[in-house]
């Protein structure tokens, strides 16, 4: 394999938007693979999501406007090394499987890896998060002509590649914007299979029906437009 470590030694930026995560983050921050950095981006918490994170290794990055694509974006910038990958703060998604995604991308297999979400229980995912997501899914599809089926949250890229995108949806839609630009751009995209537990703590999105409602309208704004 080859190492596409960073001058500083990182091999991957790991950007983990957040928002009242402490209780998830120690967890999250130790089971980052040898060589990947954290970046945790605060979304405005009020919680010690912050300095939870600092005390963990993590670099943190302030972003005051809200929302997902924010955070992510605030934490692209912020990377330095030539990989980036992300991955929820919520201890939904286990650091340890980020070489699924990863590895595709410094292997020159693909240029944007997504996680497909695999359930390891009955509640990890809640049944309309996983209908609106399906029903998203079958658009990007239609789209697009790539066989997805998940909007893939843990994902992996090359961080110049991603910032030649030029994404800028700033709320929900963002993961979306870049699977639909990269397609555009003729980007290699995969998808692979990645465990997904319950989270810790109250969800912001897919937790809620108003949530889910509000990623489900922002998306089908971005569709509607291609």
């Amino acid at each position: 394999m080859r190492d596409s470590r960073h001058p500083d030694g990182t091999a991957v930026d790991v950007i983990l938007p957040c928002l009242n995560e402490a209780a998830a983050l120690p967890w999250v921050l130790s089971r980052l693979p040898e060589g990947y950095r954290a970046i945790v981006v605060d979304n405005g918490s009020t919680d010690d999501s912050a300095a939870v994170a600092r005390a963990h290794g993590a670099l943190v990055v302030a972003e005051s406007r809200r929302g997902f694509g924010a955070a992510a974006h605030a934490g692209l910038v912020a990377a330095t090394a030539p990989l980036v990958a992300f991955c929820d703060a919520d201890a939904s998604m286990d650091p340890r499987d980020l070489p699924l995604v990863v590895d595709p991308v410094r292997d020159g297999v693909a240029e944007l890896a997504l996680g497909r979400r695999r359930p390891t229980t009955a509640g990890a995912w809640p049944v309309h998060a996983r209908v609106a997501n399906r029903a998203l899914a079958l658009l990007l599809r239609r789209a697009t002509g790539l066989a997805l089926h998940d909007l893939g949250p843990m994902r992996a890229a090359r961080r110049e590649g991603m910032l030649g995108l030029h994404l800028s949806d700033r709320r929900s839609g963002y993961p979306l914007e870049a699977v639909l630009r990269a397609s555009a751009a003729g980007w290699r995209v995969v998808e692979v299979d990645t465990p997904y537990a319950p989270r810790v703590g109250r969800s912001k999105v897919t937790g809620t029906l108003r949530g889910t409602m509000t990623a489900v309208s922002d998306m089908s704004r971005l569709l509607a437009t291609r």
